[in-house]
């Protein structure tokens, strides 16, 4: 029925896509409106595509050409930057519009500033814009962790934070409706712009990310060997940092190696630099903990293997036992989606992103962020409790298969996208 709608309510459909790492959020949209052939799709990106895209979708790349000025204000920083990047998506945006493409809808991510000033180049047409998270000096990610991130009542760390707002603000101003992954980051956003944001999940492709009773050994290099009988705990991070909880896991070390001396950890991500968050003063945030720890753990169980490709990384998630995925109030990470799609045992941080999936006892166990010990017993507790583990994997992904699989999540989002080209929804 969504699909019909979608196919035969606007034929010869002209649609844009912008983002600056196309498909990005866009990847299962854009598969599926491809798959009717009838719609006209454009995407405007400034890297190349790091998977393979449909053929009907027409990739335009455009170059950012400018740097930031010398000695700019470094709260005004990050805002030059993404007017920089809105202004040299608009030139590619009116070259195409010169050519006589005039796009029926505008989905863009607007993080990155791309979409900036596409309402001048095409003022009639609907945006439908991709919203992650607005900042707010209380009760979120800015002032949750004192220790990293100092005295959080300065004044100084409310106005960086407001100052981060600047692009969301004016990209909320230009939107003709919004849409969030999730409750929890739709919550983030000022009470009057949530009635224009719809939370949708981008969805989970739940046949790829699936149990596998029967996954086999798996060879990451060639210090790191993973059976399937052994007691694999995971931890997955983009970058190593304390934004997604790695200092209170490596403090956990110690205690989990004490109650399960042979377990073996594993912990995927960039050892170097940052995601979110400030830069370690000290090197690098991987080092700087594990220096707390130096003589209290047993080295050789502990595995960092960098960035993993997908199929490897599933496999990792597949093989373990137990999955540990902590977070500030913040975005939430796909890796605590994929990990409960593929059926895997989770220890969560019992924080508002993550209560919104795993309801303690039931789908996962959830501790305190900060409480290491905590941690390292509830990760006992599940690998020493099998059949309570496994009960808990299979709810989780139940939850997931209900409320965040492509079947639940893309028909929803076809249909929001439906109703703002015709005009049916729109912001008051």
């Amino acid at each position: 029925m969504w699909r019909a709608f979608f196919n035969h309510s606007f034929i010869a459909m002209n649609i844009l896509f912008v983002h600056q790492n196309f498909p990005g959020q866009y990847r299962h949209i854009t598969r599926e409106i491809a798959k009717s052939k009838t719609h006209n799709i454009i995407a405007l990106s400034t890297t190349p595509p790091q998977e393979k895209i449909p053929e009907s979708v027409q990739l335009l790349r455009y170059q950012i050409t400018q740097g930031n000025t010398e000695n700019i204000h470094p709260w005004v920083l990050e805002t030059e930057s993404k007017v920089i990047r809105g202004e040299a998506c608009a030139k590619a945006a009116h070259r195409i519009a010169q050519q006589g493409f005039v796009p029926d809808l505008i989905c863009a991510h607007p993080g990155w500033g791309e979409s900036l000033f596409l309402k001048e180049i095409w003022p009639t047409t609907p945006i439908l814009h991709y919203q992650e998270f607005y900042y707010k000096s209380k009760g979120f990610d800015l002032d949750f962790d004192p220790e990293i991130q100092g005295d959080a009542t300065k004044w100084e760390n409310a106005a960086k934070g407001f100052m981060k707002n600047a692009a969301v603000q004016l990209s909320l101003e230009i939107s003709n409706w919004n849409i969030c992954p999730t409750e929890f980051q739709k919550s983030s956003f000022p009470g009057h712009w949530q009635e224009s944001i719809s939370a949708i999940h981008d969805g989970i492709d739940t046949q790829i990310a699936t149990p596998n009773p029967s996954a086999k050994t798996l060879q990451i290099d060639k210090q790191i060997l993973l059976n399937p009988e052994d007691k694999i705990i995971t931890f997955v991070n983009r970058t190593l940092e304390p934004y997604r909880g790695y200092h209170t896991f490596i403090r956990s070390i110690p205690h989990i190696q004490q109650q399960l001396p042979n377990a073996k950890i594993v912990i995927v991500g960039e050892t170097t630099g940052v995601s979110y968050g400030g830069k370690c003063e000290k090197g690098e945030w991987k080092d700087h903990f594990l220096k707390e720890i130096e003589g209290k753990y047993d080295p050789e169980f502990i595995h960092f293997t960098g960035t993993l490709g997908y199929e490897q990384y599933l496999q990792l998630l597949q093989l373990s036992k137990v999955h540990v995925y902590l977070t500030y109030p913040f975005v939430l990470s796909w890796s605590l989606m994929e990990a409960m799609s593929t059926g895997c045992p989770i220890v969560g941080s019992a924080t508002a992103p993550v209560q919104e999936l795993i309801k303690h006892r039931h789908n996962g166990l959830l501790v305190d962020f900060f409480d290491h010990k905590a941690l390292a017993d509830s990760v006992t507790e599940l690998l020493n409790d099998r059949e309570q583990a496994q009960a808990m994997g299979q709810r989780a992904r139940r939850t997931i298969l209900k409320d965040y699989s492509l079947k639940a999540c893309v028909p929803r989002h076809l249909s929001l996208m439906s109703l703002v080209a015709s005009g049916s929804l729109k912001r008051n």
